[in-house]
């Protein structure tokens, strides 16, 4: 027994002589290589994320002045400005809930949980994105720009702190971030924003973001608590009636501009406001199919992932299009 223990730690010693041998010599204590950091600042920016933004651009397209040189050129400036706000929260958020994300099955892989994105940094650059973009904001737009920008960052910051766990309310910070979203590309250009498109854009949200919710409930049933605790306090049956609410009220606005003629005389070949309508509820109806079975995932993946309700969609857009135009 005494002379096997000696015999065994030479073999291990003559085993890792060959194996560092083997294994090229790596540098330790270095640094993580900036393409990592920097990949992991961009992954927890969420891209896919980024075509909620394209509603920038609702606002002037419903007035008709999109394609002009101005308009351009301001709607890519108010779009990168938004992307950065929201980077800078999903930053804050993910390195105030990095302990909790670790624990979690499919959170843990996100960088900053990971430790691909240090959370001081994560904090730094989600603090600098939230004053650089307001200041720029105040700098090369409009000041209600920048007030809104402001007001956008303060009301996501105290979601991800605390308002995520009040009821309903939850419900009507992630909505007013879509109709943000819809109204600030009016401010920039200073262009009125009509009744009709704030209630057809605030119930169609409101639409989507309880649809999703339910989704989720029917889900998790049983289980709620363990991707988001206050799932646990909403019943499906009242998620249903939101989204159903919700979507009445979005048709009933829509329908309202559709009709309300505005003292413009008619002009154009076929009443495209009107027909528009019949595009509207369909794309509504083909959305609450997927509401209706719990499959309501991220309003982008709907949209994008059924065909027919992305051809419902391109015919809208066509009509409304041809509204606006007058054709």
């Amino acid at each position: 027994m005494t002379e096997t223990a000696p015999l065994t730690t030479g073999a291990r010693t003559r085993e890792s002589a060959l194996h560092e041998q083997r294994t090229p010599p790596r540098a330790t204590g270095a640094p993580a290589p900036r393409g990592g950091l920097l990949r992991g600042l961009i992954r927890t920016a969420r891209p896919k994320q980024w075509v909620k933004n394209v509603l920038v651009v609702a606002a002037p397209a419903a007035a008709g002045e999109l394609f002009t040189g101005r308009a351009l050129s301001q709607l890519a400036l108010v779009f990168v400005l938004f992307t950065a706000c929201a980077a800078a929260v999903y930053l804050v958020n993910d390195a105030r809930d990095a302990e909790a994300d670790r624990a979690h099955p499919t959170k843990r892989h996100r960088p900053v949980a990971a430790g691909q994105v240090p959370v001081p940094v994560a904090y730094a650059v989600g603090g600098a994105l939230a004053v650089l973009a307001p200041a720029a904001a105040l700098w090369l737009s409009d000041p209600l720009v920048a007030l809104l920008l402001a007001a956008y960052l303060g009301m996501q910051l105290a979601y991800c702190v605390s308002l995520k766990h009040v009821l309903v309310v939850d419900l009507v910070v992630v909505t007013t971030g879509f109709l943000m979203r819809a109204m600030v590309g009016g401010l920039a250009l200073g262009i009125p924003l009509s009744r009709w498109f704030l209630i057809t854009t605030g119930f169609g949200a409101l639409f989507m973001v309880s649809a999703k919710r339910y989704s989720e409930a029917v889900q998790m049933a049983g289980k709620a608590g363990a991707t988001r605790a206050l799932l646990t306090e909403y019943t499906t049956g009242y998620l249903r009636f939101v989204w159903q609410l919700a979507a009445g009220v979005a048709v009933l606005g829509y329908c309202l501009w559709a009709l309300e003629e505005g003292g413009v005389p008619h002009t154009s070949v076929l009443p495209w406001r009107q027909l528009s309508v019949v595009a509207f509820v369909l794309a509504i109806l083909r959305y609450a199919v997927f509401a209706d079975r719990g499959t309501a995932g991220e309003p982008e993946e709907v949209v994008l992932g059924d065909r027919a309700l992305a051809l419902i969609g391109l015919v809208w857009l066509a009509m409304y299009g041809l509204a606006v135009a007058n054709w």
